[in-house]
């Protein structure tokens, strides 16, 4: 069985289906591990949940902001942003069946056997692994909880609180747990977030810095794939931590990682699925070792 990690869909279905025809996947044997964001922003946000929920069996997802924000929209249209490409999901004659599938996916998932670990933005320096996934847990819950999923969702947005604290109940604590998940980029090492930060890492506040790079993280030991981050590109230098959003829907590649030989595939058509201008090829490129 091979297992493939893809970055930020975001509704463009056309370059993730040209990286599994290029990889050979086969949803019978074969995993298919999504960093979140799955829809919004892009042309085929309905096609893509589609698509998913199809091969949902071999689909090892973690939910990003957008999806939350799908969920939040599907109970109150009035969250809708302009530039959202979300209508046609909340339209569709089998959103019920697509949003339901969505809402139990998890917010991180841990495989013991490859000691890897997968979130949608990352996990804070403070927390150990056990700790992180305990956290999570409890927002995962509260989506799957029909008593409480509206409440949630209605107040899940927001940045404050910055920190964690671990005397914070109620939406409150899930809100902080939600953002270190799905939002963060740049926190102290204490990990007191800023979530207005969204460039590259040279461009931390004073005082803050990504989350992978703090010396004294405790996650150290597990190897961490991650997307959100479209601002990196792609890259990350810290050993053991793999970004995978390289901005697929803002005119970059589609990236696949190879869980197991670590080797990287990028889809270089556009979010349509036709050829890139210039000199790009159609077909993906292998970046082993980057």
């Amino acid at each position: 069985m091979a297992a493939y990690a893809v970055g930020d869909l975001q509704g463009c279905l056309e370059p993730l289906k040209c990286l599994l025809d290029h990889v050979h996947f086969d949803p019978l044997k074969d995993q298919l591990w999504l960093v979140g964001d799955l829809v919004n922003r892009g042309p085929q946000s309905l096609e893509t949940l589609r698509y998913l929920y199809g091969i949902r069996d071999s689909v090892v997802c973690v939910l990003g902001n957008h999806d939350l924000h799908l969920l939040a929209a599907s109970r109150k249209i009035d969250r809708l942003k302009k530039g959202d490409t979300l209508d046609e999901i909340l339209q569709a004659p089998d959103r019920d069946q697509l949003l339901d599938w969505l809402r139990r996916q998890k917010l991180m998932h841990y495989d013991a056997e490859r000691n890897m670990a997968m979130v949608h933005a990352g996990i804070p320096p403070q927390w150990s692994l056990k700790k992180a996934l305990k956290h999570a847990q409890e927002v995962e819950e509260t989506l799957r909880d029909d008593a409480l999923i509206e409440l949630y969702l209605n107040d899940m947005y927001g940045n404050e609180p910055a920190k964690w604290n671990s005397d914070l109940r109620g939406v409150t604590r899930l809100r902080v747990i939600t953002n270190y998940f799905t939002r963060m980029r740049f926190c102290n090492r204490d990990g007191k977030l800023d979530l207005k930060a969204k460039e590259g890492v040279e461009t931390a506040p004073p005082g803050f810095a990504p989350w992978f790079s703090h010396k004294h993280r405790k996650t150290k030991a597990v190897k961490i794939v991650f997307g959100h981050w479209a601002a990196l590109e792609g890259r990350c230098e810290e050993p053991g931590v793999y970004a995978l959003d390289s901005g697929c829907v803002w005119g970059g590649a589609l990236t696949l990682l190879d869980l197991d030989s670590l080797e990287r595939h990028r889809c270089t058509c556009d979010a349509q699925g036709n050829a890139a201008s210039g000199a790009i090829p159609r077909n993906p490129a292998s970046l082993a070792g980057r």
